[in-house]
């Protein structure tokens, strides 16, 4: 069986880390204009984009310019952040 490694696109939104880990189980979600803290954690974010491909939003990324953004995995290793700004 074929895994579907499409970009999913959600309508505008804002979750805090612990909704997008719920909603977005084991899946790399690109959330937009994030609130961080002092330890540049997420703590809540705009989701614009999830796949279980984290390439898929790195690619997402070229055409998305003037806002930071950061990366999150929500599976076992869900305390990773990568912030772009």
């Amino acid at each position: 069986m074929e895994t579907d490694r499409s970009i999913k696109l959600n309508a505008p939104k804002i979750l805090t880390l612990e909704e997008i880990i719920r909603y977005y189980p084991d899946q790399w979600v690109l959330i937009a204009d994030p609130e961080l803290d002092e330890d540049l954690e997420v703590i809540r974010g705009e989701v614009v984009a999830h796949s279980p491909d984290r390439d898929e939003l790195y690619n997402q990324l070229g055409s998305s310019q003037g806002r930071s953004f950061a990366i999150e995995y929500t599976g076992s290793t869900a305390d990773d952040v990568v912030v772009l700004i």
